[in-house]
């Protein structure tokens, strides 16, 4: 049962590690980015929902919707005003400009909250799902089933619809989809702006399971959340979500039968591996780079 247990567990920080990953990958796919300003999007997307429902006194919903619209103005302003004049630099160039925009968000927040832990509103009372001596709580099937929907969703989106062939047309080539016609700023915006959107519901989802939220609360999940990513295939949504679900069952497991000490560095031992074994990720297909 304990073992079950730990599962669980894993599949719900996982679910949490392959909300995060999805944003990272959209954004890697098009633009070959590494945006490790993501994690932090969620911590402004954290603040935007509290302040909402406790200073203003405005429903879970709503603080939903505030916390979508802050996430999404702020990623599409980054790209627009840090990133798209870098998109023709050098990649090391964005990925300083990524960090920088990381280490200004998380400055102005401890200047605007202080650097103290602040308390996130319970926002579900549901009693937990009592299957034998096995307790699955309301908060873990809700994380694991919209990360689900989520990836099903974007998957279908990416393939069926006009707007996601644009995206996959720019990611292959983009001189020659704009060549075609495709207005690929406008394409690289709405893929920030998809990004950050799932960056508010995962602030909203992991700040209602770990209801303690501070400025540097999104560095350590984005970190893990680009390993997962990475770990799957990055630039592969459902290679997005399979690493996040390995990453969290193999953390759970060695917190509960090694030591939580440990959990970090099986995490990244098990990312060594993988890679040594096949370098593009899990489901990540190797693949030539013009030059």
């Amino acid at each position: 049962m304990l073992f079950l247990n730990q599962i669980i567990n894993g599949l719900h920080v996982g679910s949490i590690y392959a909300l995060i990953a999805l944003g990272y990958t959209m954004v890697y796919g098009i633009v070959k980015l590494i945006n490790f300003a993501h994690g932090d999007i969620i911590m402004v997307g954290s603040y935007t929902a509290m302040v909402v429902m406790t200073m203003l006194g405005l429903p879970f919903v709503v603080a939903l919707l505030a916390s979508m619209v802050m996430c999404v103005s702020l990623g599409v302003f980054f790209e627009t005003v840090a990133y798209r004049p870098l998109r023709n630099s050098p990649r090391i160039s964005a990925l300083i400009t990524a960090i920088g925009v990381s280490l200004l968000l998380q400055n102005t927040s401890q200047l605007i909250f202080t650097p103290n832990p602040r308390p996130f509103p319970v926002s579900f009372h549901v009693p937990p799902l009592i299957i034998g001596e096995l307790r699955l709580s309301f908060i873990t099937l809700l994380t694991v089933g919209v990360s689900v929907l989520l990836m099903l969703g974007l998957q279908a989106f990416v393939h069926k619809t006009k707007v996601g062939k644009a995206m996959r047309a720019v990611s292959e080539d983009r001189d020659a989809a704009q060549l075609m016609g495709i207005n690929v700023n406008t394409t690289i915006s709405i893929t920030f702006a998809i990004g950050s959107a799932l960056a508010a519901i995962d602030a909203v989802l992991y700040s209602t399971a770990y209801p303690s939220i501070m400025p540097v609360m999104g560095a350590m999940p984005g970190l893990k959340a680009f390993i997962a990513a990475v770990l799957g295939g990055i630039g592969v949504l459902p290679g997005a979500m399979l690493g996040g679900f390995v990453m969290g069952v193999a953390e759970s497991l060695t917190k509960g039968y090694i030591s939580s000490q440990w959990a970090d560095a099986v995490v990244f031992g098990i990312l060594i591996v993988v890679l040594l074994v096949k370098p593009s990720g899990i489901l990540g297909r190797r693949a030539s780079e013009k030059v």
